[in-house]
């Protein structure tokens, strides 16, 4: 099976949450809690040695995703063809039914749900319609500073350096989320 992952590059990223809005407008996400994919700011030290960097992170569809074997219904599934992570609104029990177990178990807060009763798990699909046809996903079309790439893990390895740390994430050996990094260094 082949996986599809992320790459980053920290030392590109802006901040301008290009990559965040560009998701929202392509799959028709309401402004307010559902982000997809969220670009989070990592500070560190203090005035006047302050050190700043950004991550976007989205879900990981990991190689062994905790959130399948979580979901009590069999909602979320995870494609044979590719690896990516999909979830079947219909199957999904809802926040307050199921208790978010999902998002219990993410250590990268992947799953997302609506301020509204028992709304329903949805999440980052990797664009796999578009994947599909020969396209990039979204955030990364979107991407001004060229920080995001996605495609088959292996590939994205070879293509660019493999780290799979970076500032603001660490990685699972256990769920092996498939993204990859050039993180930025903090000295």
């Amino acid at each position: 099976m082949t996986q599809y992952g992320f790459y980053f590059d920290q030392t590109r990223c802006i901040g301008c949450h290009t990559c965040a809005v560009a998701c929202k407008d392509w799959y028709d996400i309401n402004a307010g809690p559902v982000n997809w994919i969220r670009v989070k700011e990592i500070l560190k030290g203090k005035y006047p040695e302050l050190k700043m960097a950004y991550i976007s992170i989205a879900c990981n569809h990991c190689a062994d995703p905790p959130c399948v074997k979580a979901c009590p219904t069999n909602a979320i599934s995870k494609r044979e063809k590719d690896g990516i992570v999909i979830v079947n609104s219909e199957k999904c029990l809802g926040y307050k039914e199921c208790g978010a177990k999902c998002l219990k178990v993410c250590p990268w807060n992947a799953p997302q749900f609506l301020n509204q009763e028992n709304a329903k798990m949805e999440k980052c699909n990797l664009c796999f319609e578009r994947v599909e046809k020969g396209k990039q996903a979204i955030c990364v079309e979107a991407c001004p500073m060229f920080a995001l790439d996605v495609g088959p893990i292996e590939e994205l390895k070879q293509k660019y350096i493999y780290n799979k740390e970076a500032e603001g994430f660490n990685s699972n050996d256990k769920y092996k989320p498939s993204i990859i990094f050039n993180p930025k260094k903090f000295s």
